[in-house]
C-alpha cells in the first residue's frame, strides 16, 4: 500500500518539505506522479502537530493562517525520571549544525534481542551495537556511552523517544557532558506518537532494516555483521551531502573540532 498509512510515505513528504521547501500541494502532486499517495491536508496536519515549529518554518507563509488551532499537547511521561522534553532542546539543534544526535532501539522477532542505533543528524553517520541484555536501561546507557565517548567533545544533544529503556539517560548525560557541567543534560525526549521529531534515526532504522529485516532473529547475526551494516551505511553516498558519504563528512567535522579546540 503506497499511501499515507505507510510511515515511509510521510517521512518522504516531510523530507521534501525540509530539504526542498516545497509546499504541501507541490509535495502531494510530485509524490502522486511516483505512485505514492499523501494528501496535502495530511501534510499540513503533520506540520501543525510538530510543536518544535521546525516544519512550519519551511512553509512560505510559516503557517500563519492556522485556522485549525491545535492545543499544545506536551507529553506527560511517567516512566522516565527527570525527563527533559524536546521543547526545551536548544533551537540551534535544527539538524544543520554538527553534534546533534538521535537514538533509538530496534528489536528482533518476538521482542527478542535488541540493537541500539545512533545517528548524527547533519552527516547521517550511524553507530549501532547489539544489546546483549536487551532493553535494560543501564547496560544500554553503558553501550551508548562507549559508542559516543570518542566524540564526546562534539556532542550537543541526543534526542530519543519515551521508551523506558532510556530511563537511565542521566548516566549518558553525566558521562558525555563537558566536565564540571553543573546539571548535565544532553538527552531530550520527543513527544509520544511523534516519530517525525526524530526523523533521522527513523530513516536510519529503515535503511538498517534492509540488512536486518523486521522478522529476523537477532541471534542469527554476528557482531561483525552488525558492525558491517553500519559501515555500509556510512560509506553510502548521500544526495544531502553532495554525494559525499557520512563517514567522510563526520570525520571532517571531528577534525575541524580538534583544530578549533
Amino acid at each position: 500500500a503506497n499511501h499515507a498509512k505507510d510511515p515511509a510515505i510521510v517521512w518522504e513528504a516531510l523530507d521534501l518539505l525540509k530539504e526542498e521547501d516545497w509546499s504541501p500541494e507541490q509535495i502531494s502532486a510530485d509524490m502522486k506522479c511516483r505512485g505514492k499517495f499523501i494528501s496535502h491536508e495530511l501534510i499540513y496536519r503533520h506540520i501543525r502537530a510538530d510543536e518544535s515549529g521546525e516544519l512550519a518554518a519551511h512553509c512560505r507563509h510559516k503557517m500563519k493562517y492556522n485556522r485549525h488551532g491545535r492545543p499544545n499537547r506536551t507529553t506527560k511521561v511517567k516512566n522516565i525520571p527527570e525527563r527533559v522534553s524536546i521543547h526545551e532542546r536548544p533551537a540551534e539543534a535544527d539538524g544543520k549544525r554538527f553534534g546533534d544526535w538521535e537514538m533509538d532501539t530496534i528489536v528482533g522477532k518476538d521482542g527478542k534481542g535488541a540493537i541500539v542505533t545512533l545517528t548524527e543528524r547533519s552527516t547521517n553517520m550511524v553507530l549501532m551495537e547489539r544489546l546483549p541484555q536487551g532493553k535494560h536501561p543501564e547496560p544500554l546507557a553503558k553501550v551508548v556511552i562507549r559508542l559516543l565517548f570518542p566524540y564526546r567533545k562534539t556532542i550537543r544533544s541526543i534526542t530519543t523517544d519515551n521508551g523506558s529503556e532510556f530511563c537511565a539517560h542521566k548516566m549518558i548525560s553525566k558521562a558525555l557532558a563537558p566536565k564540571g557541567t553543573k546539571k548535565p543534560n544532553l538527552v531530550f525526549f520527543a513527544d509520544s506518537y511523534s516519530s517525525w521529531q526524530k526523523g533521522s534515526i527513523e530513516n536510519a532504522n529503515k535503511l538498517i532494516r534492509q540488512y536486518i529485516p523486521k522478522k529476523s532473529n537477532f541471534n542469527d547475526f554476528t557482531d561483525l555483521y552488525i558492525k558491517n551494516v553500519a559501515k555500509k551505511l556510512n560509506l553510502r553516498p548521500r544526495k544531502k551531502l553532495g554525494f559525499s558519504n557520512p563517514k567522510t563528512e563526520f570525520f571532517k567535522q571531528i577534525a575541524n573540532f580538534a583544530l578549533a579546540s
